[in-house]
């Protein structure tokens, strides 16, 4: 076998000429994944979802189409994607936090997680429906009433305020959800307006007055419609999903005329969050502010739009003539569990 003998010289130059091959070709490589990265985050949209699945899937669908952009979603409860989000901070893999309430919404803007949206983006929303700082947005509303049977209550007998209803003439007939999100933030909204003391008091008028208690706001409604109750205090749009499934419904909903939390109007809403894609996450926000997603919302979810121009569900009252009261959104999450401790202390938990 023939043996081949180079210089010294030689051998150092072809170990150089080695070395600079490895060098640009790991150079080329780490170019090539880092462009591979990014255009995955230019093109995905991380959403934590308060909302459920079946509500608003559709309208995140329609939004990838339109925008080009994959959306992965997580669902889950509101209250607990915030705390999930507190819990990973500004290294959360989120880029949008979409909620059910304002209170966890809330609670994600007093960790200093969200960033300021624009001025123009929130422009089209009242500034009763959104983060007076503007760290988050409402997109669609929700209004409390007093559900009633018709049959048993006639329209003068209807009450201006849920303070009416602790009276004698009340007694078990208006139920409650006491461990139901919506009714908590009623009840830290009247801590707001009328402080600790006034709030107990009327939880525990309530619970002496004998308040049939239910689990959630649908099963109040259709108790309601089937005589096992004269009336509840809910959300407005459980008694229209009722309506839309058909049949004769009984049950009315009453809009109290009273500023108090009992006409207290709750937005649904977004912010994006201080470790998210600023500018896919805008285009989120600005679509569900969108004529198309604000009528998806009255037509497919019976919330109220938020938007000026856009209608409402046939037969609600304009958004502007229900006298809800007007507060710090953001607020509600500084004394939910507050709330929560004076509804156990009044005995209805």
């Amino acid at each position: 076998m023939a043996v081949v003998s180079i210089s010294k010289q030689a051998e150092r130059d072809l170990v150089d000429n080695v070395r600079r091959t490895i060098i640009v070709v790991a150079g080329a490589l780490l170019v090539a994944v880092s462009l591979t990265a990014c255009s995955g985050s230019d093109n995905t949209l991380t959403v934590y979802s308060g909302r459920s699945e079946e509500l608003v899937a559709p309208l995140i669908e329609q939004f990838e189409a339109e925008s080009g952009l994959d959306v992965e979603v997580r669902y889950g409860e509101s209250a607990s994607l915030a705390a999930t989000i507190l819990e990973e901070g500004e290294d959360s893999p989120a880029d949008v936090f979409f909620a059910q309430d304002p209170g966890s919404l809330g609670t994600v803007a007093g960790a200093g997680l969200f960033r300021e949206l624009p001025v123009d983006v929130v422009a089209p929303v009242p500034p009763r429906f959104r983060d007076r700082d503007n760290r988050w947005i409402g997109v669609s509303g929700r209004s409390r009433v007093f559900v009633y049977d018709e049959t048993r209550i006639d329209a003068d007998q209807l009450p201006a305020s849920e303070d009416e209803l602790t009276s004698d003439e009340w007694a078990g007939r208006v139920a409650l959800a006491p461990t139901n999100g919506s009714f908590l933030s009623f009840v830290a909204a009247k801590i707001i307006l009328d402080g600790e003391e006034a709030t107990l008091a009327w939880l525990e008028a309530m619970e002496a007055n004998g308040s049939p208690t239910y689990e959630g706001n649908l099963p109040i409604v259709a108790a309601v419609d089937a005589g096992e109750v004269d009336a509840g205090l809910v959300n407005h749009y459980y008694l229209l999903r009722l309506i839309d499934e058909g049949g004769d419904v009984n049950a009315v909903n009453h809009f109290m005329d009273g500023t108090t939390a009992g006409s207290l109007v709750m937005p649904a809403g977004a912010g994006i969050l201080v470790g998210g894609g600023e500018d896919a996450s805008t285009q989120f926000i600005e679509f569900l502010l969108s004529e198309e997603a604000q009528a998806f919302f009255a037509d497919e979810t019976f919330e109220y739009p938020l938007v000026e121009g856009v209608e409402p569900y046939p037969g609600l009252p304009p958004i502007d003539s229900i006298a809800t009261p007007d507060i710090d959104l953001s607020s509600l999450a500084d004394v939910l569990d507050r709330a929560t401790d004076l509804v156990a202390q009044a005995g209805l938990l």
